[in-house]
């Protein structure tokens, strides 16, 4: 499957701003959500190929929503990599049972983020 539209969840503009810089420039159309209710809104309106998934957010937090995510047949199909400052191996391994298919650390490295997402793709 080849990967052209990614959403990306994140209550960070800063971090929204900088990451959807990056993944436009390697040729992704990116859309944004900044918590987990306007990001089902976006599943909604369309399935993307990809989700970048931060972790703290207020409301619903990045673990739960991938939860919900690749648990609903609508979207199970759809990968989820974790994107989070939250390093430590507890979180790598929970957000994997949840249903993630990759995790990386912020701040994102850009070389690395490519490559997750090809190895993805």
């Amino acid at each position: 499957m080849a990967i052209k539209d990614i959403l990306l969840v994140d209550d960070s503009r800063t971090e929204l701003h900088y990451v959807s810089g990056l993944l436009f420039r390697q040729g992704y159309n990116v859309r944004t959500a900044q918590n987990g209710e306007e990001a089902m809104r976006r599943l909604e309106e369309q399935i993307p190929d990809l989700i970048l998934m931060d972790v703290v957010m207020p409301g619903q937090n990045g673990f739960q929503l991938t939860r919900t995510i690749t648990r609903d047949p609508r979207y199970a199909n759809v990968p989820v990599i974790m994107c989070t400052s939250k390093n430590q191996e507890t979180d790598k391994v929970w957000g994997m049972r949840q249903g993630a298919r990759d995790y990386i650390v912020k701040p994102v490295n850009p070389d690395e983020l490519a490559a997750k997402i090809r190895a993805i793709g």
